[in-house]
């Protein structure tokens, strides 16, 4: 599909920052859950907001691993995109970039919460919104 994508200089330091700070290992960790917490806000970004591309690097196959396939298609589903569509590897480096930039901001808000229990609160966050879906 793509070779790699790159984040934003800035995001370069947030990479790390939060790699470090929330004790994650390696920083392919990060990328994947700002990803994934960016398309969960429902927001659907801009190829004209596209930041520039001198941060980490990210190969296809480190950023995904073997899940390549079903990241690929949370975006595709997102923007209503077929798979091999040309912006996708675009759209997956707006979500990356912005999802960095979303967990930095709370994690600077909240310096004493951990990974964990972010990731549980968004998780329980995302239960409740589906439940309450499924009523209506």
């Amino acid at each position: 599909m793509f070779k790699s994508i790159k984040t934003s200089e800035a995001n370069r330091k947030v990479v790390t920052e939060l790699t470090s700070n929330l004790g994650m290992g390696p920083e392919n960790l990060i990328a994947r859950i700002a990803l994934t917490y960016s398309i969960a806000q429902g927001r659907k970004l801009s190829l004209t907001d596209i930041e520039d591309s001198r941060g980490k690097e990210y190969s296809s196959r480190v950023l995904f691993g073997e899940h390549e396939a079903l990241y690929i298609a949370l975006i595709c589903q997102h923007y209503g995109l077929h798979k091999t569509d040309y912006d996708v590897p675009s759209y997956i480096k707006l979500h990356v970039d912005d999802g960095l930039e979303l967990i930095s901001e709370v994690i600077r808000t909240n310096r004493n919460l951990p990974l964990f229990d972010f990731i549980l609160d968004q998780i329980e966050c995302g239960l409740t919104v589906s439940a309450a879906t499924a009523k209506d």
